[in-house]
């Protein structure tokens, strides 16, 4: 089993990724993009920050379009060493609203701001993205008064400069050359008499392509909703977690965390994020081509312990599986 598991993780990195190259991307909507590729800016789950990985991040490339799919704290950064300027991104797609995959929505509106991007950002997201770029919006107005301390400057609206589209369970829209279809997940579980099941919800995304379909299932704990949207994708990109180091990880980094607190995310951590074995569960009941594992809190590669996700999600699921890095190509 130790052997087919690391000639599956071998034959993926061999076959799918390679060195990121800035020539690889689209800098603007005028040049062809030779395929589909799907960029992990940033691979790290929250909500401890990592000194080695960005927060969830990814640039999606398609048809000479680049989209981002979530937006945690560094992508501006990210997209720096992946070779594009903030600008170059046509829309945003946010999954859900935790900070670990929203926080660089605010950096990346204001270096556009600042850059002057030839058009606005698009921002789809579930219910609630409205408010959110609203209130990010209101914190760009103090910036965008002073400007650059001209006296006679141009005044620009950043309000002008974005637009958002708020996404429910089960619609589709139609996104440049691509259709995007959303499911709601079980990341959040809400009692119905609380309201906040309507107010919010947790996507996962499906993107057709014209040569590729991609899934992307965020955040999220086992869902038959989102093995339907991933059914016969070609490549599913699957959050993980190994649960016992994430809670560890926040004791050691919270450890005045009040208990309310503490029991709350934990029972978080623990009902609302999949584990290797849902992993390989989902993928194998979807039947996907190929799985991409990413949001991953857990022992990294060369660390004791790690060959074991794989050989778990393997016990399920046959196909090529990889646990990504950051700035790694599909």
């Amino acid at each position: 089993m130790a052997l087919r598991v690391s000639c599956a993780a071998l034959a993926m990195a061999a076959m799918w990724m390679a060195p990121l190259s800035a020539p690889a991307l689209a800098q603007d909507a005028g040049e062809a993009a030779a395929t589909v590729q799907w960029v992990t800016l940033g691979t790290r789950g929250g909500p401890v920050a990592s000194d080695t990985r960005s927060q969830p991040a990814n640039l999606l490339v398609v048809d000479g379009m680049n989209y981002l799919v979530d937006a945690g704290d560094g992508t501006a950064g990210q997209l720096a060493k992946a070779g594009l300027p903030t600008a170059a991104i046509a829309a945003v797609f946010i999954s859900h609203l935790h900070f670990d995959h929203t926080a660089g929505l605010a950096g990346l509106l204001g270096l556009r701001w600042q850059t002057n991007a030839p058009r606005p950002l698009v921002v789809y997201g579930p219910p609630g993205t409205e408010d959110m770029v609203e209130g990010l919006v209101a914190s760009m107005v103090p910036g965008t008064t002073a400007g650059y301390g001209v006296p006679g400057a141009t005044e620009r609206n950043p309000a002008d400069e974005v637009r958002v589209v708020e996404l429910r369970d089960g619609e589709s829209v139609a996104v440049g050359a691509m259709r995007v279809t959303v499911r709601n997940n079980t990341h959040y579980s809400f009692a119905a008499e609380s309201g906040l099941a309507d107010r919010f919800e947790s996507l996962s995304f499906r993107f057709d392509t014209p040569t590729r379909s991609i899934v992307y299932t965020g955040d999220t704990g086992p869902s038959p909703a989102v093995e339907d949207l991933a059914r016969g994708a070609d490549l599913l990109v699957a959050e993980m977690m190994d649960v016992e180091f994430t809670v560890a990880a926040v004791r050691r980094n919270s450890p005045n965390l009040p208990p309310h607190i503490a029991s709350e995310m934990e029972s978080h951590l623990r009902g609302h994020h999949l584990v290797p074995a849902d992993v390989g569960a989902m993928a194998s009941r979807a039947g996907v081509g190929a799985l991409v594992v990413t949001h991953f809190v857990g022992l990294e590669p060369g660390e004791d312990g790690h060959l074991a996700y794989l050989r778990t999600i393997a016990e399920s699921y046959d196909g090529p599986a990889v646990i990504a890095g950051d700035l790694e190509r599909f």
